[in-house]
C-alpha cells in the first residue's frame, strides 16, 4: 500500500509539475504577472512567496494551476501590460499550449532516456523465458516464477511469446493448461485467466484473457544518441495517435466509458509497475504524460483546449468572446468535466469491488 501511495504521488506530482511549469515559464517570458504557482489543491501544506509569485504545494495531489493576472473571465481587466488579456492572441495561445506541450516533451525525453540508457529489449524467438510475474494475477498463484521456461499450452508445444500471448488472449475467464520447466522439473497446471482490456488497431478496446507475466528479454539493442532520439519521438507520437483514436472511439461510442479509469486506477497501476522497477515506472509515466497533454487540448472550455478555441474565435471576429459567454461556456465545461470525473470514479469503485 505504501509503495502504491508513494508511486502515485510521485508520478502524478511530476506530470502536474511539468504541465504547470510549461504555462509558468512561457507566461513569465511573455511578461505576464503570475500571482500563484500551485502543485496540488488546498489545503496547502507549503506556501512561500518568492519575488512576485506565491508557490504552493496542496495536500490533494490531483492537479495544479498557475494563476495569472486578468486571466479569469469574472476579473475586470485594468489594461495593465502585465495582464494575461493585455497580451496578443498569439502570446496567450503560446501560454495555454505550453502546458500540454510540456507533457509531450517530458514523454519524449523519458523515451529517449530509456532507449539510450537501457536499449530496446530483444526477445528470443524460439524460447519463452518468464520475466516479471504479477503477484495479483493467476500465474503467480499457480507458482510460475521468473526464469521458468514455458514450453506448452493446452497440450500443444509453443516456442515464442507472441504465439502464446495470442492464444491466452482468446481464453477469457476460462481455464487453460500451461506447461513449463522450473529447474529440472516439468510442471503442468490448470490456470483460469482473468479478464483485461487491450487497445486495438482501430482505437477501440478488446476484452482479453491474461494470466499475468511478461517475458524476460534475452538481450537489449543498445543505440547511439541520434537513434535513441528518433525512437523516442516515434514512441511518443505513437501514443499521441493512440490517445486521439481512443478519444474518438469514446465520442462515437465504439468504446464504452466503462473502460475509463480515474485516480484509483492510476494509483493501482503506479503501484504495480513500481514493483517491476524504475524502467517500467518511467515508461508508465511517459504514457500518462502523453495522455494528460492530449486530453488538455480537447475543446472543453475549462481545459487549455477550450481556451484555445476562445482565442481562435477572438482572432476571427477581431474581439474577445464576451465575459458572459466565456463564463457560460466554462460552467458547461465544468459540468461536463464533473460528470466525467464522477464516471471514472464510479468505474474505479467497481474495479475495487471486483478485485
Amino acid at each position: 500500500m505504501l509503495m502504491t501511495i508513494v508511486s502515485f504521488v510521485f508520478v502524478l506530482g511530476v506530470l502536474v509539475l511539468i504541465h504547470e511549469l510549461g504555462h509558468f515559464l512561457v507566461a513569465k517570458k511573455a511578461g505576464i504577472f503570475v500571482e500563484k504557482f500551485s502543485i496540488g489543491f488546498p489545503p496547502y501544506i507549503f506556501k512561500k512567496k518568492y519575488g512576485e509569485t506565491e508557490y504552493c504545494i496542496g495536500a490533494i495531489p490531483l492537479g495544479g494551476f498557475v494563476k495569472m493576472a486578468g486571466e479569469n473571465p469574472e476579473e475586470e481587466s485594468t489594461g495593465a501590460d502585465n495582464e494575461f488579456m493585455s497580451k496578443s492572441v498569439g502570446t496567450r495561445a503560446a501560454v495555454l499550449f505550453a502546458g500540454p506541450f510540456a507533457n509531450y516533451v517530458l514523454a519524449v525525453v523519458i523515451f529517449i532516456g530509456l532507449f539510450y540508457f537501457t536499449g530496446k529489449p530483444i526477445f528470443e524467438e524460439d524460447r519463452i523465458v518468464v520475466g516479471v510475474v504479477d503477484d495479483t494475477k493467476p500465474a503467480f498463484d499457480a507458482g510460475l516464477q521468473t526464469g521458468d521456461e514455458i514450453i506448452g499450452i493446452n497440450g500443444n508445444v509453443v516456442q515464442n511469446f507472441d504465439s502464446l500471448r495470442f492464444q491466452i488472449y482468446k481464453i477469457v475467464n476460462e481455464e487453460l493448461t500451461l506447461t513449463w520447466v522450473h529447474g529440472t522439473d516439468t510442471i503442468t497446471k490448470g490456470i483460469t485467466t482473468t479478464i483485461a482490456e487491450a487497445p486495438n488497431a482501430d482505437g477501440g478496446v478488446d476484452t482479453i484473457g491474461v494470466i499475468g507475466f511478461a517475458p524476460n528479454p534475452s538481450s537489449y539493442e543498445y543505440m547511439g544518441f541520434t537513434k535513441a532520439v528518433s525512437e523516442g519521438f516515434g514512441k511518443a507520437n505513437e501514443f499521441v495517435m493512440l490517445t486521439f483514436k481512443t478519444v474518438k472511439s469514446l465520442v462515437t461510442a465504439d468504446v464504452s466509458v466503462k473502460e475509463l479509469g480515474g485516480p484509483v486506477f492510476i494509483a493501482k497501476q503506479s503501484g504495480q509497475v513500481a514493483k517491476e522497477g524504475i524502467v517500467p515506472l518511467l515508461f508508465f509515466m511517459a504514457l500518462l504524460s502523453v495522455n494528460l497533454g492530449v486530453l488538455n487540448i480537447l475543446p472543453i472550455p475549462v481545459l487549455d483546449g477550450g481556451h484555445l478555441v476562445f482565442l481562435a474565435i477572438e482572432k476571427i471576429k477581431g474581439s474577445p468572446v464576451s465575459i458572459k459567454g466565456r463564463m457560460y461556456a466554462q460552467q458547461a465545461g465544468a459540468l461536463l468535466l464533473l460528470g466525467l470525473i464522477l464516471m471514472v470514479t464510479y468505474n474505479d469503485i467497481l474495479r475495487v469491488f471486483a478485485g
